[in-house]
């Protein structure tokens, strides 16, 4: 059992989840916004020696030294990399602190927008429409850039409907060309694939202006990663061109959301895709499931 929890952030955890914190815990405390001054953070944190937090939030080196009863610290969202996470890994692996991510969580809503906003954007059914016709996904080439659960999840989907894909990624997927899902290099994929959608993870940039200007205009780019996958002002240079649609909802659209709410172009849909009942209730189910693993580990 922990000393104490700080549940630091609005992590999406549901009832039963803080519920069973409070069971694993002598003493739990819970805030449900998202703070950034990191005298908060720590004043937050204080004693304890359970931390759980979202991708929001940032724990850094100075905010972990400052916590010295840190044990655990449960990343209520996904870990892909060191370099990506918005908690100083390496600062908790010299401090001998266990830190948790979870995976394949919000999948389902992810998709479904993509999918929906694709439809929507190629038959105008919402104001906007790619070309002068309504189109189908029937036959387009959609490239997926991160070829990752969500990605193939996405591009499976696509496929269903007739839509020829093709990926890049830093590893080549036997399953995904066994489907018929064509492997190409980046600047490959950008010539031959009129959309693309990027599933990377959060504070990746793969896209600048040399690749907008490969990628060309008469496309569609849909984000369904955390924040932006792109060199900002190389979007919005490519945007200046009517041709061209960015997709995007409110956690692909980070802290861009003012600099691009002006261009027509720019279809935004406010909401999390990865916030329905699921997802919360996939959420709490494996943040909690970390959380017992380590406590069963470390008894």
């Amino acid at each position: 059992m922990f000393h104490k929890t700080v549940v630091v952030d609005n992590t999406g955890m549901n009832q039963w989840a803080k519920d069973r914190l409070r069971e694993l815990s002598e003493e739990a405390f819970f805030y449900d916004d998202f703070p950034t001054d990191p005298e908060v953070i720590k004043n937050r944190i204080g004693d304890a020696d359970c931390l759980m937090v979202s991708y929001c939030t940032l724990i850094t080196r100075d905010i972990i030294e400052a916590c010295p009863n840190l044990k655990y610290i449960g990343m209520c969202c996904s870990l892909y990399s060191e370099k990506s996470a918005n908690v100083d890994i390496v600062c908790c692996r010299e401090r001998n602190i266990k830190v948790t991510g979870i995976f394949d969580y919000g999948d389902g809503g992810v998709i479904e927008f993509g999918v929906s906003a694709l439809v929507w954007l190629l038959h105008g059914f919402g104001g906007k429409r790619w070309k002068e016709r309504p189109n189908e996904l029937d036959g387009q080439k959609i490239g997926i850039l991160g070829l990752g659960t969500t990605g193939y999840k996405l591009a499976k989907a696509l496929q269903d409907f007739g839509a020829d894909i093709y990926y890049s990624d830093l590893v080549r997927k036997e399953e995904a060309e066994s489907r018929g899902m064509k492997y190409l290099p980046l600047n490959e994929l950008l010539e031959t694939v009129d959309i693309l959608s990027t599933q990377l993870p959060k504070n990746s940039c793969l896209l600048k202006e040399a690749e907008f200007e490969r990628f060309g205009n008469g496309k569609i780019l849909l984000n369904t990663s955390i924040g932006p996958t792109f060199s900002v002002p190389a979007l919005k240079k490519w945007l200046e061109n009517p041709t061209n649609f960015y997709i995007c909802e409110e956690v692909g659209v980070g802290d861009t959301y003012d600099e691009l709410k002006d261009y027509e172009n720019f279809m935004y849909v406010p909401g999390c895709a990865g916030s329905s009942e699921q997802c919360t209730l996939r959420l709490s189910q494996k943040s909690i499931a970390n959380v017992e693993a380590f406590l069963e580990q470390n008894a």
